[in-house]
Parts: C-alpha cells; sequence; structure tokens
C-alpha cells in the first residue's frame, strides 16, 4: 500500500513527493496529464522564486555559490528582507492575505530554495527578464532575481530526476475522482480514473497539490464572472478543479477570494491552452516602458503604478473588459532596445509603421482616437529622468488614467505594436489549510491524513501577487505538505 499518494505533477507536488520520501514515507505520484503533457502549469512559468535574503552575498553564499567574482562585480542586487516580502503581500492583497499563511510562506522562503538545491536544483539570477543593463553594470528590480536553470522546463525535469532517483513511484494519465474516508472521517483510498476504468488506490495520507479551476470554462464563469470562459489559458489544460471538487465533497472549507485569478497580457493569437514549445514567451511585459490601448485608441490603466512584477497579474482582467477583449502595447524607437525577449519571437501579433495612422489602421485601432490619445499623453508628460529599473516618478500631469513612472513621449518612429488579450494563469479560490498544510473542514477541524499545497490551496492572494510568490508558495507548502503527511503516518 502507498502511505502517501500526491495528486498532480508539477512544482508543488513534486516538492510534497521528494519530502515525504526524504522523510521515509513510501510515495505514488499520480500526474492527470500523459507523460509528454507533465509539469502542470510550472512547465509554463519562466521558473522565478520570490524569497527573502539579504543580498548579493548573501544569495552567493547557498543560492548562487557559482557565480563567478567578475559576475558579482557587474550586479546590482538589493536585499530583499521577510519584513519587505510581507509587506508586499499585504500591500497587493489589499491586506487580506492569510497573515498565517503570509508568515509561514514569507520564513520558509529562502530555507525551501536552499532545500530545493539539496534536491539537485540549480539556480541562476534572471539577467533578460528583471534586470536592466545601466552602464556597465545589471540593475535587479521588483524583489525577484533568481530563476530556475532552464525556466519552467528546466524546474519540472529537476524535480522529476530527482523524484524518481528517490524511487517516487509515477503513474500519468490517471486522473483523481475521488476521496474516500474510514468511520472516523479520515482518509482510507483515493477514487481514480485511467485508461482501464476506475480504481481505487488505498493509503492513509493524500496530498492534493493538482492545480486551480483555470482550464475549467464553467468554473471560471460561474466564480469569476462573465466572459471569462473566454480567457486563453496560458498553462495546462489539465487543471480543471478536480481536487478542490474532491475536497469540497467531502466537506473541506473553501477559502480565499473564489472570484479572483491571476491574468496577464497575453497574444492575441496564442491558442486556447499554452503551447509547450512557446512556453510562457505568448507573454508581453514590457508595458511599463510604453502605452496601453484598446481598439478605439484609449488607454484604460497605469501602465506606470508599479514596478511589472506588482501590476502584470491583474492588468489581464483589465484587458479582458475591453471591447473584443483585445488590448495593444505601443513602443517607439526610444526604448525597442529595452523590450524583453517574448517581443522577437516568431510566434507575435504585432505591426510597425512610421505614423500612428498607419500603425493603427494595421492593428485595426481606431485611427483618429488613437491620435488624439497619443497627443493628449506627449503634452502631460512632465520633465524628468527616464530610469526603468526603479520607480523613476517621470509621471504625466492631468491626465486620466495617469502614467505614474516612465512617462516618456511616443513620438520616436517607426512605432511599434503588439495586440494581446487575457490570459489565465491561476486562480485564487481553494482549500483551507493550517500552517502544516493540512486541510480544514468547514468546523475548522483537520480532515485526518489530507493535506494541500500549490494553487488549489486559497487565502494566500487576494486581487493580486507578486511575482514569484506563486512557484514559491507552491514549493514552500509542497514541502511542507509533504513532510507532514510522512510525520503524522509515521
Amino acid at each position: 500500500m502507498s502511505r502517501v499518494v500526491v495528486v498532480g505533477g508539477g512544482n508543488a507536488a513534486l516538492c510534497a513527493a521528494i519530502a515525504a520520501r526524504v522523510a521515509g514515507a513510501r510515495v505514488l505520484l499520480l500526474e492527470k496529464a500523459p507523460a509528454p503533457e507533465r509539469g502542470g502549469n510550472s512547465f509554463f512559468t519562466a521558473g522565478a522564486f520570490r524569497f527573502a535574503h539579504h543580498g548579493l552575498d548573501d544569495l552567493r553564499r547557498d543560492v548562487l555559490p557559482d557565480l563567478s567574482e567578475a559576475e558579482a562585480r557587474a550586479i546590482d542586487i538589493d536585499a530583499y528582507p521577510e519584513a519587505r516580502f510581507f509587506d508586499d503581500l499585504a500591500r497587493l492583497t489589499e491586506n487580506l492575505t492569510d497573515p498565517d499563511l503570509a508568515d509561514t510562506l514569507v520564513r520558509r522562503s529562502r530555507p525551501t530554495i536552499v532545500w530545493m538545491r539539496a534536491q539537485g536544483l540549480r539556480f541562476i539570477p534572471m539577467f533578460g527578464r528583471q534586470a536592466y543593463r545601466l552602464g556597465d553594470r545589471h540593475r535587479f528590480w521588483g524583489g525577484l532575481a533568481v530563476e530556475a536553470v532552464g525556466g519552467g522546463p528546466g524546474l519540472v525535469e529537476a524535480l522529476y530526476q530527482r523524484a524518481e532517483q528517490l524511487g517516487v513511484e509515477v503513474r500519468y494519465g490517471v486522473k483523481a475522482s475521488g476521496l474516500r474516508l474510514d468511520r472516523r472521517g479520515a482518509i482510507r483510498a483515493l477514487a481514480t480514473r485511467d485508461a482501464d476504468g476506475f480504481h481505487e488506490v488505498a493509503c492513509r495520507g493524500v496530498v492534493l497539490a493538482c492545480g486551480g479551476f483555470e482550464a475549467n470554462p464553467e468554473w471560471r464563469a460561474r466564480y469569476l464572472g462573465p466572459d471569462w470562459e473566454l480567457a486563453r489559458v496560458r498553462g495546462t489544460r489539465h487543471n480543471t478543479g478536480d481536487g478542490i471538487r474532491m475536497a469540497l465533497e467531502i466537506h473541506a472549507q473553501p477559502y480565499g477570494h473564489w472570484s479572483a485569478c491571476h491574468a496577464v497580457a497575453w497574444d492575441l493569437n496564442a491558442p486556447p491552452f499554452g503551447d509547450r514549445r512557446v512556453g510562457d514567451l505568448f507573454q508581453k511585459h514590457s508595458y511599463p516602458l510604453g502605452l496601453i490601448v484598446n481598439n478605439r485608441g484609449e488607454r484604460f490603466v497605469d501602465e506606470g503604478a508599479d514596478l511589472r512584477n506588482y501590476t502584470y497579474a491583474r492588468y489581464g482582467r483589465e484587458i479582458l473588459h475591453q471591447p473584443e477583449r483585445a488590448a495593444f502595447q505601443l513602443f517607439d524607437q526610444k526604448v525597442v532596445g529595452l523590450l524583453r525577449e517574448e517581443y522577437r519571437i516568431r510566434e507575435v501579433t504585432k505591426a510597425e509603421a512610421s505614423t500612428l495612422g498607419e500603425l493603427a489602421r494595421k492593428l485595426e485601432i481606431d485611427p483618429e482616437g488613437l491620435e488624439r490619445t497619443v497627443a493628449a499623453f506627449n503634452q502631460a508628460v512632465q520633465p524628468g529622468e527616464f530610469n526603468p529599473a526603479i520607480l523613476d516618478g517621470k509621471a504625466t500631469r492631468g491626465l486620466t488614467p495617469p502614467k505614474s513612472n516612465w512617462a516618456l513621449p511616443l513620438d520616436a518612429p517607426p512605432y511599434l505594436g503588439y495586440a494581446v488579450t487575457c490570459g489565465i494563469t491561476f486562480t485564487f479560490g481553494g482549500l483551507r489549510v493550517d500552517t502544516r498544510a493540512r486541510v480544514l473542514d468547514t468546523e475548522d477541524r483537520v480532515i485526518p491524513g489530507l493535506y494541500a499545497a500549490g494553487e488549489l490551496l486559497g487565502g494566500l492572494f487576494y486581487h493580486n501577487y507578486p511575482g514569484g510568490a506563486g512557484l514559491m508558495a507552491g514549493a514552500v507548502f509542497g514541502r511542507l505538505a509533504g513532510e507532514s503527511a510522512a510525520a503524522d503516518l509515521g
């Protein structure tokens, strides 16, 4: 009998499986996807982890020990103390984040990164996405500086290698369909379905780490609201809320912000679900350097409200509410060299033109509306020093919505425009757990033998989230769930 069964196949599930196995438990991991599609949403990420640290010297000690002296001399990374991490969580979630869960995430973030390195993962600085080269130095910004080698695909591959090395049994194409309890209300088995039919796996501990309901259009419309069934899904097609549903059926407690999600600017012609060949490169995250307009040529958000890490996860929903669920990111030659790598892939919906009117016609934006918007914006730009690595305060005046930072006139042709829509990443509503990742029922009692981690854990994120916190939470609570399950089962 497998003593601990982990449901899911991404970062959180693998951390749980590895932790439980290291603690001495026999572990079975059930991945709903076939082997070529394994990895859940983790595969489609950049592999970025947000964690507390004391600056570059601290990181070099046991997170980035392979960094050379020459590389270190060319890097500026500010300390990111626990207090700032906690404050970012509180600020972005409008002070709704569960303080106990947030404290657990923050305090265990750096030790978990070190633990992951001990399991064979390697990390590198995020030069391409989280740093601007200013002079002869790379200036990192926004509390996020480190990614797994190979990004999301590299993260998934390394975790699977470690799990298999430890003797974790992995079965692909197996969908968990129900939780079975004994007369005491404790887990006794997991119902599953595969190509051969229905089965039950006897076990005393189950870790649910199989994602939210972002790939379930009916649930999106039910909980997120009108038109959310029309959003593109950034990642896997397999995250349809199965784990949440199974837990609610045995009276687990729903928790968190069920009507909110992480959603970003995603290429207008991207497929309905993530493309494993393109990965996360359909995203378009250099918008703070330019303007965002709808097809009427109107701006509708403050592109410079904050550093990208703190706005990108909520701007997708603003795009969803625009006509035809479309928006357009506009740049001129002053900033083209600063655009992220995803703007240079072949699979991109873009246009280039020497005039704004021509650009508008190519992108099917109202030309008069766009010219009027850009003229008003350029006139509202105030003098100041442009610095993309900090909140530079170079803003507009007398404009609604304003641009609070990095406001440069759009006046250096040829102009570039990129068409985007809403891409949903993961949902915020889920299950309530305690600080040992044990699932609670509707009377706040622990359901013996049931644990949860990853996207289906509710209570951490409300309205918004800081970039890199999702993978970090998955690793922290995944490890915690695996260790708790092994300890509770003796």
